[in-house]
């Protein structure tokens, strides 16, 4: 059954999708990868669709995958596929140039993160609609950081206590979103990267344990457990 999106929702998510993902090794876009015997794409679109602010998807597919792409999200939910650039920023302005204009909210999604909580994705909304200008949600570092110089020697111990690991979706508003790709210069792989070289200010929400990135095979193994428990 297809999800239906609400048509009174305020929130577009972009989904860049036309990456390779070389270190899950050889294969398909890493998108298109199979997790429980569906794509990373598929487990993704159907999630961001379960929160109700959703009234737009947009993704951005390899470009010689895209008709490919929008067959396989056909039966998930009605999503707009466009061709995706050579690296991500350029997929992600493509996505938002397809975004129609009334639509004030946006957020960006990284496929990888296949088994985000709708929850998160409403929280993200939440937060740019009560008046944040950018959201990204946020885990604390757990690990020991250590700075390390090209020698392999350490040079020194990174107070990890202000430390957050980033995760997707971050959200912004529109206009703001779409000043910082127009003003971009130099690739980054963080839309909230982008927006802050502009000097506007980031807000943080709580992350999820659910919304990992899924690089390697181990990450895999784990998404794999993750999606037995639910």
């Amino acid at each position: 059954m297809t999800a239906q999106l609400n048509p009174r929702g305020d929130v577009a998510v972009l989904v860049p999708a036309a990456g390779s993902g070389t270190r899950l090794g050889p294969g398909a876009p890493k998108a298109l990868r199979l997790l429980g015997g569906e794509p990373l794409l598929v487990h993704a679109l159907r999630r961001i669709c379960q929160a109700p602010s959703v009234a737009v998807v947009v993704v951005a597919a390899p470009p010689d995958e895209v008709a490919g792409v929008r067959a396989l999200l056909a039966p998930v939910a009605p999503v707009t596929v466009v061709a995706g650039g050579a690296h991500r920023q350029a997929s992600v302005a493509a996505a938002l140039a397809a975004v129609p204009p009334d639509v004030p909210i946006v957020l960006v999604h990284d496929a990888a993160r296949a088994l985000v909580p709708p929850d998160l994705v409403e929280s993200v909304a939440s937060a740019v609609r009560a008046g944040a200008d950018a959201v990204i949600p946020v885990l604390p570092v757990v690990d020991t950081i250590k700075e390390v110089g090209p020698d392999d020697a350490v040079r020194g111990t990174v107070d990890r206590a202000p430390l957050r690991a980033v995760q997707t979706p971050q959200g912004f508003r529109r206009q703001i979103l779409a000043a910082a790709h127009a003003a971009a210069v130099d690739p980054l792989t963080d839309d909230a990267g982008l927006v802050e070289k502009q000097g506007v200010r980031v807000t943080c929400v709580p992350g999820s344990d659910h919304a990992l990135k899924i690089t390697r095979p181990f990450d895999l193994l784990l998404a794999e457990h993750l999606l037995a428990t639910e």
